[in-house]
């Protein structure tokens, strides 16, 4: 690796893993690694190990074009600004224009699959934004995560205490995928040194309704799980009743009613592709995460 990689959101989740598989899994050199966060100071261990840091405020214009200055490959981890509509879109649109303004040579981007018809309430922030980076005229790397595996860790729980998992999916489908294997195949596309631009959409290797992850859910925990299939409406008001803020609970409705369109009914190779493995399996994952489920 000859060129220098930043990473927006590095103390985040995702970001802190992906830099772990640069580091680790395809040996990029620390000195090529920048780190980039709104507090810095999140980021102490990073900077330990030899990454530098940097201060990346999406609200500010400035910090980001100055924190991409000396850039050749800049991966925009999307914000969790979800709360005020528009907010997101806006805040990505900044890091682009200060892209461009620092002479970045490669953009990517974490994005989800098909925003252009997807039902999520954020999928207009993901299609406006790689709308942004594909009119820039730099060349760019799309990466299209689908709905994590790690966002059963949330709701799951209290599922297997009552013993009845409410959800508007109906029998739509959806090919999980783990954080973890996200971030290694965005740490493999970032690393690869190429000059195209690509568009990848990462899934898990089989697609399942939500009778069929219940069912892998008790296979790996040994706790029974009924599937209750309840409207939009219900599903909101139980969300809300719950405590759940108003645009979270708006979120996860939109997210079942995409995956009964059959929206999220995609399976691909690309995770495959880009790091020569297979990704994990619901079953593993589960597994892995018992503790967590059963707690």
């Amino acid at each position: 690796m000859s060129e220098t990689i930043l990473i927006t959101g590095a103390a985040g989740q995702l970001g802190q893993r992906v830099i772990h598989h640069l580091l680790g899994t395809e040996k990029v050199p620390a000195a090529k690694i920048i780190a980039a966060t709104r507090d810095p100071a999140k980021l102490a261990d990073l900077a330990a190990s030899g990454v530098a840091t940097r201060k990346a405020d999406f609200d500010d214009a400035a910090s980001l074009e100055a924190a991409f200055k000396g850039v050749d490959r800049l991966l925009i981890i999307s914000t969790d600004a979800l709360a005020v509509p528009g907010q997101r879109l806006k805040q990505h649109t900044a890091a682009v224009n200060a892209a461009v303004k620092a002479g970045v040579k490669h953009i990517a981007y974490t994005s989800m699959p098909s925003p252009d018809k997807s039902l999520v309430t954020f999928a207009p922030d993901h299609l406006g934004t790689e709308n942004a980076i594909k009119t820039t005229g730099i060349a760019y790397t799309i990466i299209r995560n689908a709905w994590y595996m790690d966002n059963y860790l949330h709701g799951m729980p209290h599922n297997l205490q009552s013993g009845s998992w409410y959800t508007g999916s109906g029998e739509g489908k959806v090919a999980n995928i783990s954080r973890e294997d996200c971030a290694r195949a965005i740490a493999a596309a970032i690393a690869s040194d190429t000059k195209e631009s690509a568009t990848y959409t990462l899934t898990g290797a089989e697609s399942l309704s939500a009778s069929q992850i219940a069912a892998v859910l008790t296979a790996a925990v040994g706790k029974p799980l009924q599937v209750v299939n309840v409207t939009d409406e219900q599903l909101g008001q139980g969300m809300r009743g719950a405590g759940l803020p108003g645009f979270v609970a708006d979120m996860l409705v939109s997210a079942d009613a995409n995956i009964r369109a059959g929206n999220f009914n995609l399976v691909t190779a690309d995770y495959e592709k880009l790091t020569g493995r297979k990704p994990e399996t619901l079953k593993d994952f589960f597994l892995a995460h018992k503790s967590a489920l059963v707690a």
